[in-house]
């Protein structure tokens, strides 16, 4: 049985998350973790357990049933497009997971997208890039609708949410490290902007979800 990677060991780990394996580095494996070739790969995500979770509202990081108010784990650019691709979680789920996943503590880490197998990603338009800040939104009000492109399921996150943290290298984020991640990040959606239909339109709503998001990170300083 693999031990807890000695960065994590400090931190206590959900109830609902210690029934999970841990990984050869010592983490444990989120439950919409796939496999390839007989073995977890946390770039992948299950699609069998994608549906399992929104079908049964069940949590997308322990696998368990949710309660009423569920948090969506997203980087800063997703509390101005309010949407996201991923499923929520438990906040205590959703909470350590800010605190203990290497790609989301370690600003400076990339995914690893070689030889990425197909079939195992989720709906929208991914920003690759690590944001180094990663939010946590708590809500009971959201709804599923499909992608425009057809790449399947997003969940709108309509309505203010109850409960709105921001994270970095697993703490409490500073301002400053929020409006650096979300000031780096705006030009990838002002670059998409462009590309719309109507991109005067599409650049004035932009202007206004970011003064929207920006009342978020005020409130939470």
């Amino acid at each position: 049985m693999n031990r807890l990677n000695k960065r994590i060991l400090h931190l206590e780990i959900p109830d609902r998350m210690k029934r999970l394996p841990i990984s050869d580095e010592g983490y444990p494996i989120p439950y919409f973790v796939g496999s390839v070739d007989g073995k977890a790969d946390f770039r992948c995500a299950d699609p069998e357990k994608f549906v399992i979770c929104v079908r049964h509202e069940r949590c997308w990081l322990c696998g368990e049933p949710l309660g009423v108010r569920r948090t969506f784990v997203l980087g800063p650019m997703c509390i101005i497009n309010t949407n996201t691709a991923e499923p929520p979680c438990h906040y205590d789920c959703a909470l350590y997971s800010a605190r203990a996943c290497p790609f989301l503590t370690m600003p400076r880490m990339r995914r690893n997208e070689k030889d990425m197998p197909e079939g195992h990603s989720v709906a929208g338009i991914a920003i690759k890039r690590n944001p180094g800040v990663v939010v946590l939104w708590t809500t009971r009000n959201y709804r599923r609708r499909r992608d425009p492109n057809g790449m399947g399921l997003l969940f709108d996150l309509n309505g203010a949410p109850e409960r709105v943290e921001f994270c970095a290298e697993g703490r409490t984020a500073t301002h400053d490290e929020i409006m650096h991640s979300m000031n780096t990040g705006m030009p990838i959606l002002r670059e998409m902007a462009d590309h719309d239909r109507d991109p005067a339109a599409a650049h004035a709503e932009l202007d206004q979800r970011w003064d929207k998001a920006m009342q978020l990170v005020t409130v939470k300083e």
